[in-house]
């Protein structure tokens, strides 16, 4: 299956400002592809409201990659990997070419604009997404940006600025990304940071700080933007799990 379904199907949940100007060249891309007829087992995107906020959270991912990715003035061959392997395994081979000449679009609309005036179309894409996305869809979203910034290995401070403009545009705390910057790290300094405390913390500061990014953070929160959507949420909750368990071992709690 191709994507131009689920991307035309986004046209009913987001809005005519700039996130809906990007998706109108995106569209007149994808009209020849999203006529062919979709293969059995196919996913159908209809109009109902879950297939809409999926829809959104889609495209909007899609969007805000790009923006990372050339954050660094650079086009990663391993960043752009990692999005084109989950489009693969979600949608097929067929919407992970598409996929990828999405990105491309996007890469030269932003040279079109200028960064400056792009930067300002990604801000108010923000503000639309946080419009259509609730607080634990736009968690999700953060966490996947935050593992294209890491998939060369390493994340600069101009990957990192551009995580946290994108986080506070979409209304989610910088600390949620200096948490998910260090997810799955080697060193009970990085659990701290997980945690989003300090290793000064007492014991009930601890508790209270784990109670709530495991509430913020629980896979229920997004199980209505599909299968794929949850299962990278639980693999970030069993990283949040785990760091808690490593601090805990060392507290003897």
């Amino acid at each position: 299956m191709g994507l131009g379904k689920w991307i035309a199907g986004s046209l009913g949940w987001i809005t005519l400002g700039p996130l809906g100007g990007i998706l109108g060249f995106l569209i007149g891309a994808m009209l020849d592809s999203a006529a062919d007829a979709p293969a059995d087992g196919a996913q159908d995107f209809s109009g109902n409201t879950e297939q809409g906020n999926r829809n959104s959270f889609l495209l909007t991912m899609l969007v805000l990659s790009a923006y990372i990715i050339r954050a660094d003035g650079r086009v990663m061959h391993s960043e752009m990997e990692l999005v084109r392997n989950f489009l693969r395994q979600q949608f097929g081979e067929q919407a992970m070419k598409q996929g990828n000449d999405i990105l491309l679009k996007i890469f030269d609309e932003e040279k079109r604009q200028g960064r400056d005036a792009f930067r300002r179309t990604i801000r108010q894409a923000c503000f639309e997404a946080s419009q259509h996305l609730d607080y634990g869809g736009r968690l999700q979203l953060m966490n996947f940006l935050v593992m294209i910034a890491q998939a060369d290995g390493s994340v600069d401070s101009t990957e990192i600025t551009a995580l946290k403009e994108v986080a506070g545009w979409m209304q989610v705390p910088e600390s949620e990304v200096e948490s998910m910057l260090h997810l799955g790290g080697k060193t009970t300094d990085d659990d701290y940071k997980v945690l989003g405390v300090t290793p000064q913390a007492t014991d009930e500061e601890l508790k209270r700080a784990y109670r709530k990014l495991a509430l913020e953070h629980h896979p229920d929160r997004v199980a209505k933007l599909g299968d794929d959507v949850r299962r990278a949420a639980e693999k970030k909750f069993q990283e949040i799990n785990a760091a808690k368990e490593r601090i805990w071992k060392a507290r003897g709690l």
